[in-house]
């Protein structure tokens, strides 16, 4: 919208505060509408930043850690993973298959019982992994080999046996020595050679990391494994890959995708994050409502200057144009400052997070509910964008109404009795 000289001369006089009360008090409504716009779109970019973040974040270390699907043995044994492996591999899109066991025992140390999940791993890929290579806080997965008797765990899991690098872990296992009074389960002890943390609180309470061999010795399982990860190029398109994986362990096992085996936390999050987007745009909306009763209020306290330059030869388009142009550039303002108050909010979260718990004394953001430890942030350009251009909309409608009651105003009537 292009804009003659007296046009812009006039937008600029009108978004400026005047001399008089009754201008002062507009400009003050106007304030608070571009503030009220400020405050819609940050809260928005900082929520569905936030939102993505944690769905980003969970899935990474979740995917990390288990895959994009598993082929599980029934009865937790998987006889002949070898092939079943390399035929997975060979399946299109398929980026790794590798052989996994996993099963919930409990571990004891200094007097203490935890329920754990001992996760048996080649070495090979417990090297190769990221999110556990990234995430070693104390000792060295480098003293995990075959045969070494020792382990790595978590480091909740470690603060809540009180035991570190150097310390020992019993492991208790169900699968024992058969006895005239029955089966005697069998308690092995392990070094702890290093912790680690991934992130997601589950894991880092509970996971129980050892060579391969070790937890095949353990659980005596001989040669077998528990499952088989699997990990794609495509997580999101898993379901062109289900099929030929189901043929593999058809009648032996199971095949199970992430989007199974994590149904209900990341269905929870898209619900949530669809509901907050539409809660937080009605912020948007209340501001947009703000600007057109500004509006409206300086269209009538400058009825009489309006009628004025209509006798002096403005067109009623050019007043259109004016008062368009002043809400816009107030909704266009308030985009602007919500766009630099969420850029600031979203670098300075934790921070800001660690400074409101100090000052309140609560734990805002307890892991053991959250999942994570930290408060994650993925901002979505695409969003961003659909963002502004929604708050930008509806500042411009809001507008019309009040620009066409101006551009509609008759300077016989209004000049009447001056």
């Amino acid at each position: 919208m292009i804009l003659s000289r007296y046009e812009r001369i006039i937008a600029k006089r009108y978004l400026l505060p005047g001399k008089g009360e009754g201008e002062r008090f507009i400009f003050l409504v106007s304030m608070i509408s571009l503030a009220a716009v400020a405050l819609g779109v940050a809260a928005l970019i900082i929520v569905m930043s936030v939102m993505n973040g944690f769905r980003a974040e969970l899935f990474e270390k979740t995917a990390g850690l288990n895959g994009h699907a598993i082929l599980q043995g029934y009865d937790g044994r998987l006889e002949g993973w070898q092939g079943i492996a390399d035929n997975a591999r060979k399946v299109p899109g398929v980026t790794s298959a590798l052989p996994l066991i996993e099963q919930p025992l409990m571990a004891s140390s200094n007097g203490r019982v935890e329920g754990v999940l001992v996760r048996g791993m080649r070495v090979s890929d417990m090297r190769a992994n990221p999110v556990l290579n990234g995430g070693v806080k104390s000792g060295s997965l480098a003293n995990l080999t075959p045969g070494c008797n020792c382990v790595a765990i978590g480091t909740r899991l470690a603060t809540q046996l009180g035991t570190y690098p150097g310390g020992e872990i019993s492991l208790i296992s169900p699968e024992g020595r058969s006895t005239p009074v029955g089966t005697v389960p069998r308690i092995v002890s392990y070094t702890v050679a290093a912790t680690f943390e991934v992130g997601v609180y589950d894991y880092d309470n509970a996971f129980v990391i050892m060579p391969m061999e070790d937890a095949q010795t353990l659980l005596m399982l001989g040669d077998a494994v528990g499952m088989v990860e699997v990990k794609v190029d495509e997580p999101d398109k898993i379901q062109d890959q289900m099929g030929p994986l189901t043929q593999l362990v058809q009648g032996r096992g199971a095949a199970v995708d992430w989007r199974s085996m994590n149904a209900a936390i990341f269905e929870a999050l898209e619900v949530e994050r669809v509901a907050m987007f539409v809660v937080l745009s009605l912020i948007i909306l209340v501001a947009v409502f703000n600007i057109l009763s500004s509006l409206i209020m300086l269209v009538r306290a400058k009825t009489r200057d309006i009628a004025i330059l209509r006798t002096m030869g403005a067109s009623r388009k050019g007043m259109m144009k004016v008062f368009v142009t002043v809400g816009t550039t107030i909704g266009t303002l308030g985009i602007l400052g919500g766009l630099l108050l969420g850029a600031i909010f979203l670098f300075f979260r934790q921070p800001i997070v660690d400074a409101i718990q100090w000052l309140t004394g609560q734990n805002l953001w307890d892991p053991s509910v959250r999942f994570l430890s930290e408060l994650p942030s993925k901002t979505d350009p695409v969003e961003v964008t659909v963002i502004v251009v929604t708050a930008f909309v509806l500042s411009f409608l809001s507008t019309l109404y009040p620009a066409w009651k101006a551009a509609s105003t008759d300077p016989v009537q209004v000049l009447r009795y001056e």
